[in-house]
């Protein structure tokens, strides 16, 4: 799984073997200039998963629910996920462990697939004292239970050890996936503006596969380079009437 945020990545992405896509919260920095995940909303979430899905991808389209938007009550939790179905979303990813049990299960019960999401929570980081890694195994295996029992389809657990990570895919009968939790986990994601090298911070547990900053700053030089020396645009660049 990797995220993915507009029509055109999502037309690229659609030709290659990801199971899924994530209409991740994380636009909110890699889209949007936003400090944090704690600036978006259901109107930037609903925005971006239509623009994902006009590009008719074959993958699973999960879509992240933003900050406050399922945390009040149950009513509005179902509310909300189900905007981002009828947008066109195949599955909807919140985050939290025992606290979201109830919450997990009423939108679950409305009949739109849930992922969970534990381990670090980035929309919960002032609360965790930052982007830190979780120790507390315990508490990431009664989370994940928890998530179990309310019905979701698939966990997320992020930046934790790996040997936690390894226990809770063990413990539980429904599909992990890692980012910065190791190996052995049934699935990876990465945000996908980390992995093109397109970021401004690269987290540890991130690869990047490309330089496509670099990329592009050098493509745009050569193109202001070729203009200004007349070299663009050439001949073939241009039509002219016949005479």
């Amino acid at each position: 799984m990797l995220t993915v945020y507009d029509y055109s990545m999502a037309r690229i992405l659609s030709e290659t073997d990801l199971d899924m896509f994530l209409v991740g919260d994380s636009l909110g920095m890699n889209v949007l200039g936003f400090p944090s995940t704690l600036q978006v909303t259901m109107d930037h979430m609903v925005h971006h998963t239509r623009a994902v899905v006009r590009a008719n991808p074959r993958q699973m389209i999960v879509v992240d629910m933003p900050f406050m938007s399922y945390e009040l009550s149950n009513e509005t939790a179902v509310r909300n996920a189900g905007e981002l179905v009828r947008e066109g979303a195949d599955a909807v990813k919140l985050e939290g462990g025992v606290e979201m049990f109830e919450r997990v299960k009423s939108i679950v019960r409305a009949g739109i697939p849930v992922m969970g999401h534990i381990g670090l929570t980035p929309q919960r980081y002032l609360a965790l004292g930052g982007y830190r890694l979780i120790k507390d195994e315990e508490k990431i295996l009664a989370d994940a239970m928890a998530l179990e029992e309310a019905g979701v389809f698939s966990i997320v657990i992020e930046n934790v050890y790996a040997e936690i990570a390894k226990r809770v895919t063990e413990e539980v009968s429904v599909p992990t996936i890692c980012i910065g939790a190791g190996p052995h986990c049934d699935g990876q994601v990465l945000v996908l503006h980390d992995l093109l090298g397109l970021g401004d911070i690269s987290p540890y547990f991130a690869k990047k596969y490309l330089d496509l900053k670099t990329e592009i700053r050098d493509a745009v030089r050569k193109y202001t380079s070729e203009v200004r020396e007349g070299k663009f645009p050439s001949r073939e660049n241009y039509r002219v009437r016949d005479s």
